[in-house]
C-alpha cells in the first residue's frame, strides 16, 4: 500500500466507527502530536495512549466531535497531508474550524501524526 492508501484506509475505518480496523493501520509505537495548551496537548506514544486521548475527546464532547476531510490527501514521499474540518460541543462551548493532519507512514503503518489547527487559541479555549 502507498502512504495515501494507508491513511485513506485509516480514515474510512474511522468514519465507520471501526476503531480496531482504524488502529490496525498504526504502528504499535506510533506517536501522535496534539498541538496547543489544553488537557489533550502533547505527544501521545503508543496505541493505548492515542486511543485513550481520542476516547476522552469523544467523552467530553458527548460524541459530538466530528472530523471530515475537506480536500484531497497529498503525499510527499512517506508524508501524507490530510485537510480536515472539525466541529464539536462541550456544554455551551463549540469548535468549528479547519486544520491539517500530517501523517508519516513507514512500512505500510502510520508511525506519527501531527495536527495543525487554523486557530490554536480558540481550540485551546474549547478543550480547556
Amino acid at each position: 500500500m502507498t502512504a495515501i492508501e494507508v491513511v485513506t484506509a485509516y480514515s474510512v475505518a474511522l468514519s465507520r466507527g471501526d476503531i480496531p480496523t482504524a488502529f490496525s493501520h498504526f504502528s504499535p509505537d506510533a506517536k501522535w502530536h496534539q498541538p496547543g495548551n489544553h488537557q489533550f496537548s502533547g505527544i501521545k506514544e503508543g496505541l493505548d495512549a492515542i486511543g485513550k486521548m481520542l476516547g476522552d475527546m469523544m467523552d467530553v464532547t458527548q460524541g459530538s466531535l466530528v472530523i471530515n476531510p475537506t480536500g484531497a490527501l497529498m503525499a510527499n514521499g512517506n508524508l501524507v497531508s490530510f485537510p480536515v474540518h472539525f466541529t464539536g460541543k462541550i456544554g455551551d462551548k463549540t469548535v468549528d474550524m479547519t486544520g491539517v493532519d500530517l501523517f508519516e507512514v513507514m512500512n505500510e503503518k502510520i508511525v506519527q501524526v501531527w495536527l495543525f489547527s487554523e486557530d490554536q487559541d480558540a481550540e485551546n479555549e474549547f478543550w480547556g
